[in-house]
C-alpha cells in the first residue's frame, strides 16, 4: 500500500524514489489542509453565475459556421441527430465533472482531481495540456473577431486604422491589433472579480443567446411558410446512411468543450455540492437544445447539399429574402467569439494557481489581490501571453492542439471517478512538521497493544523500528505507516478487492487505447486488426464485468465533501467514457500529436528540473486516513 515519505527527498537514490514521486497524491479538501498562508478566493457565484459562465463558455461561433459542413459532408437532414449524440457522449464527461466538483471543491478543475486520485505525474501532464488548450484556445477564438466586427460597420476596412489587420510582407506576419486589445480588456474585466466577470459573461452570452432564437423562431415561421424544403429530399433522412451521421457526431462534439469551465470556478461557488452539478447539467442541456433547434431549422430551410459551407445560416436567409438577418447573425457571432474568449482565459489562472499552491509552479502565481479576490498575477500573465499571441500568430493551424487538453482532462476525471467508487486513497500525506506527534501517536498506540498482548511496552534499546522522538528524517527500517497498518482493522479480503480493482482499472485503460487505436488505423491487416479489436474488446468488457461484480469501496462516502452529486451507472458510464474521449484522441491529426508532443516535452523537463523538487509533497508522511484526525488533534495538544 502507501509508503512512509520522509525519503522523497533529493538523496533517496534509486529510480523508484523517481517512479513514488510521480505517483504521490495529495489529500483531497478537508479542514486540515486549509492552510492560513494559501489565500482563498471569493466565494461569490450561484447557480446563474455557473449557467452564465458554461453556456457563454461552449457556444463559440463554431455552431454559425459547423453546421453546413457536417450537413454538406456527414449528416444530411439528419445533423440534429449528430448534436443529440455528441451531447449524450459530452453528458457522460459532464456526470464525472459533476461528483468530482461537488466533491473536491477548489480550484484547479481536472488537474486537481487527478492529483487526489491518480497522482502527481498524471496531474502535471494534465495541467500542463490545459494551459495549452485555454492559451491557444484564447488566441485562435479572438482572431476571428475582427473580420467579423468589420462586416457590422460596412466592409473588410471599415475599422479604424489603428485596429485593422495589416500585413508585413517581409515577415509574412498579419497583425492583428483588434484582438490583442479585445484580450487585454477580457483581461481587465476578469481581474475585477469573479462576480463582476461572471456577470459580463452572462450579458453577453444573452445577446448571443438572443442572436440564436431568432434564427430558430424566424427561421420557423419561414420553414412553415415555405413548407421546409430541405428534408424534402430524395435521398432520404440518412443520405450518408449511420456511419456518416456517428462521423458528424465525432466533428460537433468539440461545440460541447467549455462545459467543464464551471468545474474550474468550484472554489468560488457559495454551495458547490448542490450548484455545482446542477450549473453542468443545466449549461450542457442549454446548449443541446439550442444546437438542435438550430439544426432542425437550418436543414429545414435549405437542402443540404445546397447549403454554403462556410456562411450557411446567413445563406439561408438571403435564399428566403432575409438579406438583413446577416446582420444579427453576425452580432451573435460576434458575441459568441467574445464569450467564448472569456471562457478560455478566465479557468487558466485558477489552474496556475491550484498548480503554484501545490508547489509545481513558481509562488508567483499563487497571488491573490485582496480586494477582488482573484489570482490578478495569474490572470495578467494569462491575458499578456494570449494578447500577444492573438497580435502576431495566426493560431488557426494549431487550434487542433485545443482539443488534446480537453480530451486529457474528460479522460483523466473518468478514470478518477472509477478510482474514487474502487479504490479511493487510503493514505493521507501529513506535512513533516507532523513528525514528531505521528511518532508520539505511533508509539502510544503500540505501547497499548503490546500490554493488551502482555508485552512489555518499553522500548528495547537495539529496536530499530521505533524513530527517536524529536529527532526527524532518522533512517528506520519500519516505517510509520507500517506500524499504523498493523494496527488497523483491514481484512485480508479488502486487500485483495483493492488490488483486483486497481489492476482492472489500468486493464480498462489499456483495452481502450488497444481498442481504439486498431479501430482506427486501417492500414493494419485485416488479421492484425481483428485480432488487435477483439483482445481490446476483451479488456474492456472483463473490466467491466469485473468491476460491475466486486464491491465498491465503502470509504467513497466519507471522500471529499460528502452527500453531494452521485455519478450513476458506474462503472459503465465512465468507462464509456474513457472509452469515446480516447478514440477522439486517437483519430486527431498526426501534425497535431507532434505538436503537443513538444510541448508535453517541455513540461516534462519544467516538471524534473523544477516542480518535482518543490514540490509541497516532497517531504510529506503518508499515514493510513483513519488516523489522521487523531493525529492532528495529538499535535494540537503537543503545541
Amino acid at each position: 500500500m502507501g509508503v512512509l515519505v520522509d525519503s522523497q527527498k533529493e538523496g533517496f537514490g534509486s529510480s523508484w524514489g523517481g517512479l513514488k514521486n510521480l505517483v504521490r497524491r495529495k489529500q483531497v479538501d478537508c479542514a486540515h489542509t486549509k492552510r492560513l498562508d494559501n489565500p482563498q478566493l471569493a466565494k461569490e457565484l450561484t447557480i446563474p453565475h455557473l449557467v452564465a459562465v458554461g453556456v457563454g463558455s461552449t457556444i463559440g461561433a463554431g455552431v454559425y459556421i459547423l453546421v453546413g459542413a457536417v450537413a454538406r459532408e456527414h449528416s444530411g437532414p439528419a445533423l440534429s441527430m449528430c448534436f443529440l449524440i455528441a451531447g449524450i457522449a459530452a453528458a457522460l464527461s459532464a456526470f464525472c465533472y459533476a461528483e468530482l466538483a461537488s466533491r473536491c471543491p477548489s480550484a484547479g478543475s481536472a488537474y486537481h482531481y487527478s492529483y487526489i486520485c491518480v497522482g502527481e505525474g498524471v496531474a502535471w501532464l494534465v495541467g500542463w495540456a490545459l494551459i495549452l488548450e485555454y492559451t491557444i484556445g484564447g488566441s485562435a477564438v479572438v482572431r476571428g473577431i475582427s473580420p467579423n466586427l468589420a462586416l457590422l460597420f460596412g466592409g473588410e476596412n471599415s475599422l479604424p486604422t489603428f485596429l485593422a489587420r495589416q500585413h508585413f510582407p517581409g515577415l509574412d506576419v498579419m497583425v492583428d491589433p483588434c484582438a490583442a486589445v479585445l484580450v487585454l480588456i477580457v483581461t481587465g474585466f476578469l481581474c475585477l472579480g469573479i462576480k463582476e466577470s461572471a456577470l459580463a459573461q452572462g450579458i453577453v452570452t444573452a445577446v448571443n443567446v438572443f442572436a440564436m432564437l431568432f434564427v430558430i423562431i424566424a427561421g420557423g415561421y419561414l420553414g412553415f411558410k415555405t413548407g421546409w424544403t430541405g428534408y424534402e429530399v430524395p435521398t432520404g433522412y440518412f443520405p450518408f446512411g449511420v456511419d456518416g451521421m456517428l462521423a458528424g457526431s465525432a466533428t460537433v462534439f468539440f461545440s460541447y468543450i467549455g462545459f467543464d469551465t464551471v468545474a474550474s470556478t468550484a472554489e468560488e461557488v457559495k454551495n458547490p455540492k448542490r450548484d455545482l452539478p446542477l450549473g453542468i447539467a443545466l449549461s450542457l442541456s442549454i446548449c443541446c437544445c439550442l444546437y438542435m433547434l438550430v439544426s432542425i431549422v437550418i436543414v429545414g430551410l435549405v437542402p443540404y447539399y445546397a447549403m454554403d459551407p462556410d456562411t450557411p445560416i446567413s445563406s439561408a436567409f438571403a435564399s428566403n429574402g432575409m438579406q438583413w438577418a446577416a446582420y444579427i447573425i453576425t452580432v451573435g457571432a460576434v458575441t459568441a467569439l467574445i464569450s467564448t474568449l472569456m471562457g478560455s482565459i478566465l479557468p487558466q489562472p485558477r489552474i496556475l494557481m491550484a498548480m503554484a499552491r501545490d508547489g509545481l509552479l513558481p509562488s508567483f502565481f499563487l497571488d491573490v489581490n485582496k480586494h477582488t479576490q482573484v489570482p490578478v498575477n495569474s490572470t495578467l500573465a494569462t491575458g499578456i501571453v494570449a494578447s500577444i499571441l492573438a497580435f502576431f500568430m495566426d493560431v488557426s493551424q494549431l487550434a487542433g492542439m485545443v482539443s488534446v487538453g480537453t480530451l486529457i482532462a474528460f479522460t483523466m476525471v473518468a478514470v478518477s471517478v472509477l478510482i474514487l467508487r474502487y479504490v479511493p486513497p487510503d493514505e493521507v500525506p501529513l506535512p513533516s512538521s507532523l513528525q514528531e506527534s505521528i511518532d508520539s501517536y505511533m508509539l502510544r498506540h503500540n505501547s497499548d497493544a503490546q500490554m493488551i498482548n502482555g508485552e512489555n511496552p518499553a522500548k528495547s534499546p537495539g529496536d530499530p523500528c521505533l524513530p527517536l522522538l524529536g529527532e526527524k528524517k532518522v533512517a528506520v527500517d519500519c516505517t510509520v505507516v507500517e506500524k499504523l497498518e498493523a494496527l488497523s482493522s483491514c481484512t485480508l479480503d479488502e486487500e485483495n478487492r483493492r488490488k483486483i480493482a486497481s489492476w482492472t482499472i489500468m486493464l480498462i485503460c489499456v483495452g481502450a487505447f488497444i481498442l481504439t487505436f486498431s479501430a482506427s488505423n486501417l492500414w493494419f491487416s485485416s488479421l492484425i486488426r481483428f485480432t488487435l479489436c477483439g483482445a481490446g474488446g476483451l479488456l474492456l468488457l472483463s473490466g467491466l464485468v469485473i468491476l460491475t461484480c466486486i464491491d465498491q469501496d465503502d470509504e467513497r462516502h466519507n471522500f471529499g465533501h460528502a452527500g453531494g452529486f452521485i455519478c450513476p451507472f458506474v462503472p459503465l458510464l465512465p468507462i464509456s467514457c474513457i472509452l469515446i474521449n480516447v478514440y477522439l484522441l486517437i483519430n486527431l491529426e498526426v501534425a497535431t500529436w507532434v505538436r503537443v508532443s513538444v510541448w508535453l516535452m517541455i513540461g516534462v523537463l519544467i516538471y524534473t528540473f523544477y516542480g518535482r523538487r518543490h514540490s509541497s509533497l516532497l517531504n510529506a508522511i503518508y499515514v493510513p486516513k483513519a488516523h489522521v484526525d487523531e493525529i492532528y488533534r495529538s499535535s494540537g495538544a503537543m503545541l
